[in-house]
């Protein structure tokens, strides 16, 4: 399930809600549900990613810089890993629904509506990142859709669930914030496997070098700061709303590890940045809801 990848996934959800908390008054089960349905939905794209390679030939056991896979080294049968697979698109399913319910009490209505096809809209990203045809992430397109899933709906999409509506434009720079960090993710994540990937994906850092993809990376990670640092000046002054500052140094020093790694010596920057992004966004969170008490 690469359980290190979990707090990526409740990073942006949970920066959302709490955001959403700070404005307004938020269901309790609302907010249980919406965290499931992130933990489901990010446990169903790591599945799914190991079945699209593993039908692909990609990430042989030789090849890997990261753990060992389940289907590769033979833990499960494809047969057994296509049920699993199937069972977490239900959980993601049936998770959501629960989650919609408990927020606007019908499914018949825009806001229900909006959410359940931005729902399906996960779902299927979750499933074509390496599986079917056309998989978006052999085709270097991967960046994208983790940005806009992992940042823009992540926190809007949140947002929207526990408030009803988006209540300025400014949200939206927390959002570009946490999709930048966890563009980084992935993009430390193919750093890593450029070797291993020449042969089958064009991943950014395969396009463009690996001394590109490092001051990709950096530039990633400052849009990111800049971002939150523009959404905490734009709203009424506190120092709660500067919180999350206190995990610079985490960053900091990811980078300068990043810059002086390569190869597999960068898989413990991969859960490093996880944890760092997941701490930023529950401090930034915080921060808000803090100056309401």
């Amino acid at each position: 399930m690469r359980l290190r990848t979990l707090p990526q996934s409740l990073s942006g959800v949970a920066l959302g809600l709490m955001l959403a908390a700070s404005d307004y008054r938020v269901n309790p089960w609302v907010v249980v549900f919406t965290l499931l349905t992130a933990v489901f939905l990010q446990i169903l794209s790591n599945t799914a990613n190991e079945l699209g390679d593993y039908l692909k030939g990609t990430d042989r056991v030789a090849d890997r810089k990261g753990p060992a896979y389940t289907l590769s080294t033979g833990q499960m049968t494809e047969k057994e890993y296509r049920t699993m697979v199937w069972i977490y698109v239900f959980l993601s399913v049936a998770s959501g629904l629960a989650m919609i319910r408990f927020s606007f009490g019908t499914f018949f209505d825009f806001g229900p509506l909006i959410t359940m096809l931005l729902g399906a809209a996960a779902i299927s990203g979750a499933l074509k990142y390496t599986l079917g045809r056309n998989p978006y992430g052999y085709s270097g397109l991967g960046d994208f859709y983790v940005f806009i899933f992992f940042g823009i709906i992540s926190v809007l999409g949140s947002y929207f669930v526990a408030a009803h509506e988006i209540r300025t434009w400014i949200l939206l720079l927390p959002a570009v914030s946490i999709g930048c960090f966890s563009t980084a993710v992935l993009n430390v994540n193919n750093i890593r496997d450029m070797e291993s990937d020449r042969l089958t994906r064009r991943t950014i850092p395969v396009r463009i070098g690996e001394r590109n993809a490092k001051i990709y990376h950096t530039l990633l990670i400052i849009a990111g700061w800049l971002c939150m640092a523009g959404y905490s000046a734009l709203r009424i002054f506190d120092w709660w709303h500067y919180l999350y500052v206190l995990t610079l140094p985490l960053f900091a020093w990811h980078l300068a590890a990043v810059w002086k790694r390569s190869g597999k010596a960068l898989d413990p920057m991969l859960p490093m940045l996880v944890v760092s992004t997941f701490l930023f966004a529950v401090l930034a969170g915080f921060g808000f809801i803090r100056f309401l008490l």
